[in-house]
């Protein structure tokens, strides 16, 4: 089995938007540590460590051996991340809850597409990924990184739904009936008649139907929840 990824917090003092403003500018996360029967407890996390074990992938399944003041390091997995709604890269809060080897836990799972479908290859059909997590309930020794579907032999009207899915000592908790990807035929290029600024037609000519303009708004700013 994979080693845990390594994070090391401390706890924290302060709270409030005010104090959470401060710690960002210093490099730093506020967040919490909770779990079933420990008491909840404010931690700062270093921003750069944070980023680099978000940029790994399966942030959601991801178990890690967090390390409280050098204190022994608990199991834990990321509960939630509160983001800037203007800038959804910037993190604001962080959520990790504690797990107990005899405990299971629910959490979302990466679902990874394997191959290149049939009808994708031969006919020109394109792959539609619908559904792209998947909810267990497990173990914590037993939680998968992410779940393979082998896509290859679909042909175009094919679809793999969530009961195609198998994972060893999982136990899924989707809808059974729920499609996770199909093959879709191409888009029709439509013949149409295109008039030149002279007044004159020009027939037979191949032209994409025009997509209508996409209405951007800038954004309210919106302010920062309360943090702990």
């Amino acid at each position: 089995m994979a080693e845990n990824a390594q994070l090391a917090v401390a706890r924290r003092a302060t709270s409030g938007k005010g104090a959470a403003r401060s710690l960002r500018r210093l490099g730093k996360l506020p967040g919490v540590l909770y779990g079933r029967g420990r008491e909840t407890a404010p931690i700062t996390i270093d921003a750069v460590a944070f980023q680099r074990l978000l940029a790994k992938g399966g942030v959601s399944s991801t178990l890690m051996d967090v390390t409280v003041d050098k204190g022994k390091p608990v199991q834990a997995l990321i509960r939630e991340l509160q983001r800037n709604p203007l800038r959804p890269e910037d993190i604001l809060h962080v959520d990790l809850y504690e797990v107990h080897a005899g405990e299971k836990i629910q959490l979302s799972v990466p679902i990874h597409l394997v191959g290149s479908p049939e009808g994708v290859r031969n006919d020109g059909g394109v792959l539609d990924h619908s559904l792209r997590e998947l909810e267990v309930k497990v173990l914590p020794r037993n939680i998968p990184q992410l779940v393979d579907l082998d896509v290859t032999a679909l042909g175009i009207g094919d679809a793999l739904y969530v009961r195609d899915i198998q994972v060893g000592d999982v136990e899924i908790l989707n809808d059974p009936d729920i499609a996770v990807c199909s093959v879709v035929a191409p888009r029709a290029v439509e013949e149409v008649v295109v008039t030149a600024e002279e007044g004159e037609e020009i027939e037979g000519a191949e032209v994409e139907e025009a997509a209508e303009p996409e209405l951007i708004r800038k954004p309210k700013a919106e302010e920062e929840t309360e943090e702990q």
